[in-house]
């Protein structure tokens, strides 16, 4: 008997999405050995070349590893992020399977010149809190923050002490947000950003550059830099109605 041939595209879909959905969460951590696909394909009611075509996908993407004899294992990234949404770096590190840890490098505060801002922090900016910060895993460079945040915006933060809390957890944790721009691209490694990362200068960098704002102004800029071999994007997305 044949499968109707609607079912192996929506049960293909279904498969991969919630595959990724329990590695993504952390429900299937790295190196966890994943069903069988004789039993994935007993569960979902379809065929086995249903449930190896998703499996094989995932794989491609670097969230699984097969092994003909062992079976398929969650893979351990170096690093795994939505691209879509605004993430805690410390929740990126554990989820990758690592220990995390947080260097506090520079953090001033003062009125700034708008003209010598990055060309992406918001112009309205002029009384701010810069800070400077590295999060390791397992003791190495993860991701260089570089952050601006409005003291206008967000008077409580002139007294924060950040030493020991990372400026991005404690603004996900105590100011709302509710719109956020950012862009995503590649670099090379300028000397001060290669030696804090650890890297060769000129090596690839991702960086993701983003401003959040509340209903009443822009509360912050940040850009994040990551080595280019350790970090990954996700995004998952839907058909438009």
């Amino acid at each position: 008997m044949t499968e109707p041939t609607d079912m192996p595209r929506s049960l293909h879909q279904r498969i991969l999405q919630e595959v990724q959905e329990k590695i993504i969460s952390g429900a299937w951590p790295p190196g966890y050995r994943i069903p069988f696909e004789t039993d994935m394909a007993r569960d979902y009611g379809c065929s086995r070349m249903t449930v190896n075509k998703a499996l094989t996908q995932l794989t491609r993407a670097g969230l699984l590893v097969r092994n003909r004899k062992s079976g398929t294992f969650v893979k351990a990234p170096q690093s795994l992020s939505a691209a879509m949404e605004i993430s805690d770096i410390r929740h990126e590190v554990e989820r990758a399977g690592k220990a995390y840890s947080y260097h506090l490098l520079n953090d001033t505060s003062g009125n700034v010149d708008v003209e010598t801002l990055e060309p992406l922090v918001p112009r309205s900016f002029q009384h701010v809190r810069q800070l400077t910060c590295l999060h390791l895993a397992d003791g190495q460079p993860f991701c260089l923050e570089q952050r601006i945040i409005n003291i206008e915006a967000v008077p409580d933060v002139a007294k924060v002490d950040f030493t020991t809390e990372a400026p991005g957890h404690w603004l996900l944790q105590q100011v709302p947000w509710n719109a956020a721009e950012h862009q995503i691209f590649a670099c090379a490694a300028n000397r001060e950003t290669a030696d804090m990362l650890h890297i060769e200068t000129g090596a690839a960098c991702l960086v993701i550059e983003r401003t959040t704002r509340n209903q009443d102004a822009d509360v912050t800029w940040a850009r994040l830099t990551y080595p280019g071999d350790r970090h990954r994007l996700f995004a998952s997305f839907s058909p438009s109605e």
